[in-house]
Formats: structure tokens, sequence, C-alpha cells
């Protein structure tokens, strides 16, 4: 089982931006998409980005496509969410998952197909 831990999270001002980072340990990390979800408190949690195992494709969901970008690392087992036009909507805790099945050619914003949750790290963005 892997080891997810995100990073990065913050208070951060309407209309600034925010890198928040994975990183994972204990799996082959460069064999597995990965990708973000969020939560707001009192609000299920919804799909941010995905971006497969070697990062030549991604995907958002549309009120964060153009604001967010997703990227990867897989010389150092780490993903990035660079966050940016931030909305005090956008406030919630960023959680990033690993695919459970290797080498998928097109990433998915189903939460089901991920397994190994983080922890994750909470954004804030202020008014």
């Amino acid at each position: 089982q892997a080891q997810v831990v995100e990073s990065g999270g913050g208070l951060v001002q309407a209309g600034g931006s925010l890198k928040i980072s994975c990183t994972v340990s204990g799996s082959r990390f460069d064999v597995f998409a990965m990708a973000w979800f969020r939560q707001a408190p009192g609000k299920e949690r919804e799909p941010v980005s995905c971006i497969t195992y070697n990062g030549q494709s991604t995907d958002y969901t549309d009120s964060m496509r153009g604001r967010f970008t997703i990227s990867r690392d897989n010389a150092k087992n780490v993903a990035f969410l660079q966050m940016s036009s931030l909305r005090p909507d956008d406030t919630a805790m960023y959680y990033c998952a690993l695919d459970r099945s290797p080498w998928r050619v097109d990433c998915t914003l189903r939460a089901s197909d991920y397994v190994d949750w983080g922890q994750g790290t909470q954004v804030t963005v202020s008014s």
C-alpha cells in the first residue's frame, strides 16, 4: 500500500495563487495516474484534476479548467497542483490519490478509480 502525503496548503487572498504537492512512497508511482479531489465543509467531495502515469494527458472539472494546472515529476515521486485566480469557493481540504490500475491511457475523475488517499492539505481563500 502506498503512502500519500499532501503538503503546501495555506491561507491565500482571493485572486492569488498556491501550489500544493503530493508525495508518494511505497509504490511504483510512475505507472499510476494521480488525481486531486477536494471537499469543503458540509459539501460532498468533488474531483479537481487528474494526470496519467506519464503526464501526457490531463483532465479537469470544468470550474477549475484554465485556473488549475496538474503536473508530476516521476523521478521524485511527486505530483503538483498549481492553483491560480483562487476564489473563496475554492476553500476546501485537498486530497490526492493513486489510481488503482496501472498504465491507464486516460485518467479518470471518478473517486472509485482511486485508492491510497492522503490525509489532505487545507486551502483557505479569503475574500
